[in-house]
């Protein structure tokens, strides 16, 4: 018996929606990653980008556990010297909640080419209304 490879050309990619409203931000981002990159088809082929889209909703209502509103910090850094730049989660799901969770699901797919294509088809809005409506995504339940 020979092993199946998916071939880019014969994947069936499908829309899927997800409720992040008072979910664990982790734990809605590892089920983001991985219908993202496809791991729970049985087509699934590592070196295959064979992943559906996501459209994420109600990103402002994403929890985090314990402490880490107060004490988790999101850091970047300008490229100049003493350019580190610190956002408390508390103010950066305040201001801007999508961008807490496109981090936490870039945080789990993988660094490389698949990975960057995979985060192409995620689109986190931090409401209810969302931009996607034509492709008719299917409710995706935990």
């Amino acid at each position: 018996m020979s092993t199946f490879m998916a071939k880019p050309a014969e994947i069936q990619r499908k829309w899927y929606i997800v409720d992040a409203a008072n979910r664990p931000i982790g734990r809605t981002a590892t089920k983001v990653a991985d219908l993202l990159r496809g791991k729970g088809k049985p087509e699934f082929t590592p070196h295959v980008d064979c992943g559906d889209h996501v459209v994420v909703i109600n990103a402002d209502k994403a929890v985090l556990t314990g402490k880490k509103l107060d004490q988790k910090f999101y850091r970047r850094h300008t490229g100049y010297i003493g350019g580190l730049k610190e956002v408390k989660y508390s103010t950066l799901m305040a201001t801007r909640p999508e961008l807490a969770m496109e981090l936490a699901v870039k945080g789990m797919v993988p660094d490389t080419t698949i990975g960057r294509k995979a985060l192409t088809r995620l689109h986190v809005y931090s409401g209810t209304e969302y931009a996607q409506v034509a492709q008719k995504p299917e409710k995706y339940e935990f």
